[in-house]
């Protein structure tokens, strides 16, 4: 190894690494972009990883390299972050959507991958969260492990499912967290409004799993000169590991949603017991208002008014509506 395989090369605008590969040596080195033609056609591999911040700079920078199709450039520069893969005669061209947390969201990463026979191309805009991670790591997997160019395809995938697990993870402690504020005794109802956003984050998370998983089993079971069936059979078990992160975004949709409901039933629930106890007062205060409706009236003959104990007889005939009640609801379990 020559030094520091990752010093970066700066073109105009752009941001240029690249690195190249001698599996039988196990030696990587640093190139600068003059020497990238001259290296695929000695039969080593190339890295080539382009950050762009201008995309006027990114095109001359790709048009001089002369190795990457114009429609699949101006797809890379221009077209919006949505996983998907197209083969062409002479490379592969991925599309994939890393994640990086902004607090209780995330936002996606574009990265484009163009597999080659002699080269791999990343491009980017700005720093992607995985794919700082397949830097810092892949240089024990190629010293140890790696026998040809496409243990590069599975350190990308690799460290990509890993960036999409701990997405996941994140969302899960989202929902728990949301699960025991609403088995709290006082519920903001700001909490409905997290509730939908998290719904919406896992929607929309479930929607960026699902072409990757497309992507990957056709990438893992598609015979092609540009992945080893080696590399392909670790593939194959990665979408395994997608599966089971979609199982799990349902499971976390279905818990928030259960959570929801029970949180709704309670309510129903207190909302009924206070309406049971407003009822009891309406029946036990109802035949004591008719009782001081009629005495209320203003009629010139009311026998009980010149009886001497008629004060005393009202308050026992009131006294018994409320016990007789009492006993009748107390009986019929209303009480």
């Amino acid at each position: 190894m020559d030094g520091n395989p990752t010093n970066d090369s700066t073109s105009g605008a752009c941001k240029v690494q690249v690195v190249d590969f001698d599996f039988e040596t196990k030696v990587e080195r640093s190139l600068p972009l003059t020497e990238v033609a001259a290296s695929v056609e000695a039969g080593r591999f190339v890295w080539l990883d382009l950050d762009v911040q201008n995309q006027d700079e990114a095109r001359r920078v790709l048009g001089d390299l002369g190795v990457v199709a114009e429609e699949i450039v101006e797809d890379a520069l221009t077209s919006e972050a949505a996983t998907r893969h197209a083969r062409y005669e002479n490379c592969i061209h991925v599309v994939v959507s890393g994640c990086r947390q902004r607090g209780q969201h995330f936002d996606l990463e574009r990265v484009d991958i163009v597999i080659a026979e002699g080269y791999l191309l990343t491009i980017h805009k700005g720093p992607v969260a995985f794919l700082s991670s397949v830097r810092r790591d892949y240089k024990s997997d190629f010293h140890r492990f790696a026998k040809s160019p496409s243990f590069l395809v599975y350190e990308l995938w690799d460290h990509l499912i890993d960036n999409y697990l701990s997405i996941q993870k994140q969302m899960e402690e989202r929902v728990e967290q949301l699960q025991n504020e609403l088995r709290s005794s006082s519920v903001d109802d700001s909490v409905f409004g997290r509730i939908s956003d998290l719904g919406a984050d896992l929607l929309h998370f479930r929607k960026i799993l699902l072409p990757a998983r497309a992507v990957l089993t056709d990438l893992s079971t598609r015979r092609t000169i540009f992945i080893s069936e080696s590399t392909q059979s670790f593939l194959h078990n990665m979408v395994g590991t997608v599966e089971h992160v979609l199982q799990d975004l349902l499971v976390d949709r279905d818990i928030l949603s259960e959570a929801l409901n029970l949180y709704m039933s309670l309510v129903g629930h207190r909302t009924n017991q206070v309406m049971k106890r407003l009822t009891v007062v309406s029946v036990v205060f109802l035949p004591l208002t008719f009782l001081c409706g009629i005495y209320g009236m203003n009629f010139d003959v009311l026998p009980e008014l010149h009886w001497k104990f008629g004060y005393l007889f009202f308050w026992a005939v009131a006294l018994a509506i409320v016990i007789s009640l009492l006993a009748l609801m107390r009986r019929a379990k209303i009480l």
